[in-house]
């Protein structure tokens, strides 16, 4: 039997939710959606999604299914590229590695997310290469 605790703590969210969280920021951002849309297309406030996207709330069922709807992805979405999740070779079902914790990060923050589509706009192949480049020197600046 589990002993709950007289003194209510805050508890750190579960890494599922907090990864769960991230893809719905990821696709919601990505579909130019704002918190306010997704809520009210799910009958919830914009705080509570805020809630769900951090991870401090669960989603059940019914409203993942919801979202996902809004969003037009499958349920399964949310949970491709979780860590820790089981995998036989180390990639998912295509045979694709999985993306790191910190690629995830970066495409979910709206800097990743604006380098990301500028980036995908840009047609002209040594244009591509030369930014790259210059991404790359910038990064062998930073003092941190």
């Amino acid at each position: 039997m589990l002993n709950p605790s007289p003194e209510k703590t805050k508890e750190k969210p579960e890494p599922v939710d907090v990864h769960v969280g991230r893809r719905i920021r990821m696709r919601r951002a990505w579909m130019q959606v704002t918190q306010v849309a997704l809520a009210e297309a799910i009958g919830v406030t914009f705080q509570q999604v805020q809630k769900y996207e951090k991870g401090t709330n669960r989603i059940g069922a019914s409203r993942l299914q919801q979202i996902a709807n809004s969003l037009g992805v499958p349920v399964s979405y949310f949970f491709e590229d979780m860590p820790g999740a089981a995998a036989d070779d180390g990639g998912d079902r295509s045979g694709q590695k999985s993306l790191q914790p910190e690629i995830m990060e970066f495409v979910s923050s709206s800097e990743g997310l604006a380098l990301i589509r500028a980036f995908s706009r840009i047609s002209d192949e040594r244009v591509r290469s030369r930014t790259l480049g210059l991404v790359k020197a910038l990064a062998e600046q930073d003092p941190s």
